[in-house]
């Protein structure tokens, strides 16, 4: 390959590759193209991309990005994945991916998350952690409990004085309006 076309696929892989923080490695080597064709298919529908690199390329097209240690000292085919919500949804559906036999022989092979490379095992580990989407709702649940405890408390004030002023009511009889106060006739001429 000429000095020139490296270049340009240097060029083309780091503007497909711009503004990509955190990522991950897995292997499609030996996936049958129908297992390829449905498994991309599903990455898609999930909003992951899927790209198949060469090694050297990469590394030059992710020098001085936060994706650089992905690739360094990276030996044999990879392919890179990215997108999803987050690094933590991105680690999950590839170990989903991975758990299924029909995809065989698809694995991770570690990848980069805020600069810091991971390896397979850490790829396990970060897919066990919240999305950002549940860490958001465990937030706001922590963050509405104490409106919630003030609100059940101040009911249950107001329910039991409520209840009393009802039972003190139970106990007198109303007086008619027309036996209390007796009105006076006025003369007519």
């Amino acid at each position: 390959m000429s000095k020139y076309v490296k270049n340009l696929l240097t060029d083309d892989l780091r503007n497909r590759l711009k503004g990509v923080e955190n990522a991950l490695l897995v292997n499609m080597i030996g996936l049958s193209a129908n297992t390829n064709t449905r498994l991309r298919a599903a990455l898609r529908g999930k909003n992951i991309q899927v790209l198949v690199v060469k090694n050297s390329l990469a590394a030059r097209a992710t020098e001085g990005t936060p994706l650089a240690p992905l690739f360094a000292g990276l030996s044999g085919t990879a392919a890179v994945c990215w997108g999803s919500e987050d690094i933590v949804s991105l680690a999950k559906e590839i170990t989903n991916l991975v758990k299924d036999d029909k995809n065989k022989p698809f694995e991770a092979r570690g990848g980069v998350m805020d600069g810091e490379r991971l390896s397979a095992a850490q790829v396990q580990e970060v897919s066990k952690w919240p999305s950002r989407t549940e860490q958001l709702s465990l937030l706001l649940g922590q963050m509405l409990s104490p409106g919630a405890n003030l609100v059940s408390q101040l009911n249950s004030v107001a329910g039991a004085l409520a209840s009393q002023i009802e039972q003190k009511g139970e106990g007198e009889e109303p007086t008619p309006a027309a036996e209390a106060a007796p009105v006076a006739e006025t003369p007519t001429a």
